[in-house]
């Protein structure tokens, strides 16, 4: 298979699409005030062509901020798109439209993977989606793009994810995670008084929240709304840590991106040598996959403002594109698997 990669600043589709003949499979990363247009014009220009879209900056060896990209797989690829509809209700109302792509595709473990766009409640729209995928132990990955709309073959969608299976007929794929972020002390608290809907923790350990943050760190509550860079929470799952970024104080409660629940035990994080996991993780994709057709990633909105303002998301870009053909979003939410995550970056290599 092979990968395309085209984009305009200025938001011109037409050059974006620019020398792309022939996709098997496009996605398009656009801004919220062409979104509409861009749609229905990449319909036209390549209609019955899978697709899937979102509102949201993206890259290659540079970021797109405001513009338009076009990600287009060809030569090799066999892919199918949809949507499930009424994600912040019931999403599993149209699981059998993944069911049935799942067999359309003839997915696999080795070849296949589900990239999805979403535009909210995705704790619960994985569980939808992987109650699928794991029969088969298909890969996910995804994230969340902004403006509360998504698109599919050519149709917009609100309160919904579009999703695609994509399998390379010309070798395997793999997803892969990355957490620049490791324990800090030995703190261990207990959420109470959550606001599930809202995403709010009340109390930590019995006392406010935003109080044992401010304990900890010695910030004030202005900065509390950045030191969730350097330390966001982590919850414990398994032998992997999610982690939980703070969005904002609310009186003496913290509001969250992910969603925690009385009784949820939460550790402190700390932010690592970002660098080097980094080039860590560039050198295990390397060494497992010799020859890379292409590379699609999500990274965090935080890991991005991050990144910017430390300098080295231009450098972050250029150490990424020694993997060849490496491209992604700027997501609100990143997805693996069954897994809704903050502050990380999620991808998929094929080969």
């Amino acid at each position: 298979m092979k990968q395309f990669f085209g984009k305009s600043q200025s938001g011109n589709l037409q050059e974006a699409v620019r020398g792309l003949s022939n996709p098997q499979f496009i996605m398009l990363l656009s801004n919220k005030e062409q979104f509409d247009a861009h749609v229905k014009k990449l319909e036209a220009l390549y209609p019955h062509v899978p697709s899937i879209g979102c509102i949201g900056m993206s890259y290659d060896t540079q970021v797109v901020e405001k513009g338009v990209s076009v990600i287009a797989y060809y030569d090799g690829v066999t892919a199918a798109a949809n949507v499930l509809e009424e994600v912040s209700v019931m999403p599993v109302k149209y699981i059998e439209r993944l069911k049935e792509d799942v067999r359309r595709v003839n997915s696999s473990k080795e070849d296949t993977v589900c990239i999805d766009f979403c535009t909210g409640n995705d704790a619960c729209v994985l569980t939808t989606i992987y109650s699928v995928l794991r029969n088969s132990s298909i890969s996910l990955v995804g994230g969340t793009g902004d403006g509360g709309m998504v698109s599919a073959n050519g149709k917009i969608y609100q309160d919904a994810v579009a999703y695609a299976l994509i399998k390379n007929n010309r070798g395997r794929v793999k997803t892969y995670k990355e957490n620049i972020y490791h324990q800090m002390g030995n703190y261990r608290f207990i959420a109470s008084r959550t606001d599930k809907a809202n995403y709010r923790i009340g109390q930590l350990n019995g006392m406010s929240a935003k109080q044992v943050y401010q304990d900890i760190l010695h910030v004030t509550e202005k900065e509390i709304q950045t030191q969730t860079f350097k330390n966001p929470f982590g919850k414990i799952n398994g032998d992997d840590t999610c982690i939980i970024s703070i969005k904002e104080v609310s009186g003496n409660a913290l509001t969250c991106f992910r969603q925690v629940n009385d009784s949820d035990v939460l550790i402190m994080l700390e932010l690592g040598d970002y660098r080097q996991i980094v080039r860590n993780t560039i050198r295990t994709i390397k060494s497992e996959f010799p020859r890379i057709s292409a590379v699609f990633s999500v990274n965090c909105l935080f890991r991005y403002l991050f990144f910017s303002e430390n300098h080295y998301m231009q450098e972050y870009l250029q150490d990424m594109s020694v993997l060849n053909n490496h491209a992604g979003l700027v997501g609100y939410g990143e997805h693996y698997n069954n897994r809704f995550v903050n502050q990380s970056m999620t991808c998929v290599v094929f080969e």
